[in-house]
C-alpha cells in the first residue's frame, strides 16, 4: 500500500482505509494500465492524430510509466501502419499493443508492424448481433477461434475482445468462452462495457464470470455515458480484473472513455495502490494531447481541469496558499499547480485582503469593505469573474492620493 490516507500531498478519507474496505484494495499492484488514446481516443468525432503526433504522444505515455500502448488499427490507414512501426522502432519500456478485426488481412499488419500484442474485436452484445450485424453467436465463435490462431501463429499476445459485452446475452457470452478456451485459449479477455451502462455490481459480477469461465487475465474497457467509467474500472480490478484501459483526457465516443489520469490518481491516492505511474508527466501529457487535438477540456474535469484549485467563496480564502489540505483533498503542488484566488460576486473580505497583499496595497478597513462591495456588485452586473484590470480599476478609486 502506498503512503496511506495522509500525506503533505493529499488528504483524502481514512474510511477507505478501515479494514473492511482495504481488503478489496490488496494485490492490486499487479494491475497494468492499458492506454488506448491513440485508436479509441482519436474515434473522437472531429480528432485526427498525425503519425508524428502518435508517435510523440506514445513516447510521453512510455515517459510517464504506462504499461501498454494501444497504438492504433493498422487497417484504418497507410499513415497508421506507418506511426506504429514508428512507435515499435523506438524501442520504449512500454509494451505496444494494436486494434484489429477478426480478419486474416489485419492480423497480417499487426506481424509486420512487429507489435508486441492485438486486441481482436468481435461484437457479442445482443444489440449488435441482432440489430446491427444480424449474425448469430456461432459466426461469432468461428471467427474468434480462427482469428485467435492466426494471431498465435504468429507470436502475438492476443487478447479477445467481445464487445458490448455488458449487453450480451450471458448464455452467448458462456458458450463464446467455452468454446474458445476448448479450441484457441486467448491470452486475455476483455470485460467491454461499450455503451457505458452498466452498475459497478454487474461489472463485479462479470469479472469473476469471466474468471470462472476462463481462468485468463481479464481486461476491463469502460465508456462513461452514464458517467461511471472510473467507478466501474475500480470495482473491476477490485473484483479480480487485470488491466484497464483508458485514455488521457477521458477521450473517446460520444461521452467518451475512461480517464488514465483519474485512473492512476484514484489508485494511488484512495486505495493506496503505486502503479509506478508519474502522475505529474500525465498532467502534462493531457495539456500536450488537448492541444495537438483540439479536444478542449471542462474547466472542472477531475485531475487536469484548469479550474480545479481556483476558489472564488470568501469562506477559506485565506486557507488557500497557507493550509492548501482544508480547502483540497489534494495539494495542488502534487500535479505541479498553483491555487487561484479570483474575485466576484461571492467573495469576502478576506479574498480583497489576500488580493491586495499579493499587489503590495494597503488600504484601511472601510476602504476594504467599500472596494468588496464594489467587486460584488460588478460580479453581479457581468455575471462572471473580474479581471485583473477590473479590480485595479475598482482598487484606484481608493489609492488615489
Amino acid at each position: 500500500m502506498a503512503n496511506g490516507w495522509k500525506t503533505k500531498d493529499w488528504w483524502v478519507s481514512n474510511f477507505n482505509y478501515k479494514d473492511g474496505v482495504k481488503s478489496r484494495f490488496t494485490n492490486l499492484d499487479r494491475v497494468k494500465l492499458h492506454d488506448a488514446t491513440l485508436r479509441d481516443g482519436e474515434q473522437t468525432p472531429g480528432v485526427v492524430l498525425r503519425r508524428h503526433e502518435k508517435v510523440e504522444i506514445a513516447r510521453k505515455l512510455a515517459e510517464a510509466g504506462v504499461h501498454r500502448i494501444e497504438a492504433g488499427m493498422p487497417a484504418v490507414s497507410d499513415e497508421d501502419r506507418l506511426a506504429i512501426a514508428d512507435i515499435k522502432k523506438l524501442g520504449l519500456k512500454s509494451e505496444i499493443f494494436v486494434f484489429v478485426r477478426a480478419k486474416e488481412e489485419d492480423i497480417i499488419m499487426c506481424k509486420e508492424c512487429g507489435v508486441d500484442g492485438i486486441v481482436i474485436e468481435l461484437p457479442i452484445g445482443k444489440p449488435k448481433l441482432d440489430l446491427q450485424f444480424k449474425w448469430d453467436i456461432k459466426r461469432v465463435i468461428d471467427m474468434s477461434i480462427q482469428s485467435i490462431k492466426m494471431a498465435k501463429e504468429c507470436g502475438l499476445y492476443t487478447v479477445l475482445f467481445p464487445y458490448d459485452t455488458t449487453r450480451a446475452d450471458q448464455e452467448d457470452l458462456e458458450i463464446l468462452l467455452d468454446s474458445v478456451m476448448e479450441e484457441a485459449p486467448p491470452d486475455s479477455v476483455g470485460l467491454v462495457d461499450t455503451m457505458g451502462c452498466a452498475m459497478p455490481g454487474a461489472i463485479s459480477y462479470m469479472v469473476r464470470l469471466l474468471k470462472d469461465r476462463t481462468g485468463l487475465p481479464v481486461e476491463i474497457h469502460t465508456h462513461n455515458d452514464f458517467g461511471l467509467a472510473l467507478a466501474n474500472s475500480l470495482e473491476a480490478v477490485m473484483s479480480g480484473a487485470d488491466v484497464i484501459h483508458g485514455c488521457i483526457n477521458g477521450m473517446g465516443e460520444r461521452t467518451g472513455n475512461c480517464a488514465l489520469e483519474e485512473v492512476v490518481l484514484a489508485m494511488q491516492l484512495l486505495m493506496g495502490v503505486d502503479l509506478n505511474v508519474d502522475i505529474k508527466k500525465l498532467v502534462d501529457l493531457s495539456e500536450h494531447v488537448e492541444e495537438v487535438t483540439g479536444f478542449k477540456l471542462a474547466q472542472n474535469k477531475p485531475v487536469v481541469g484548469r479550474g480545479n484549485f481556483t476558489r472564488e467563496s470568501g469562506i477559506g480564502a485565506d486557507a488557500l496558499l497557507n493550509a492548501p489540505l482544508a480547502m483540497f483533498a489534494l495539494n495542488p503542488a502534487f500535479l505541479g499547480r498553483k491555487p487561484e484566488l479570483v474575485l466576484g460576486k461571492k467573495s469576502g473580505l478576506t479574498s480583497i485582503e489576500m488580493k491586495l497583499a499579493e499587489k503590495g496595497i494597503e488600504m484601511d478597513e472601510e476602504a476594504k469593505k467599500a472596494l468588496l462591495k464594489d467587486v460584488k456588485e460588478m460580479g453581479l452586473e457581468k455575471k462572471r469573474l473580474l479581471t485583473e484590470g477590473e479590480f485595479i480599476g475598482l482598487v484606484s478609486k481608493y489609492t488615489k492620493s
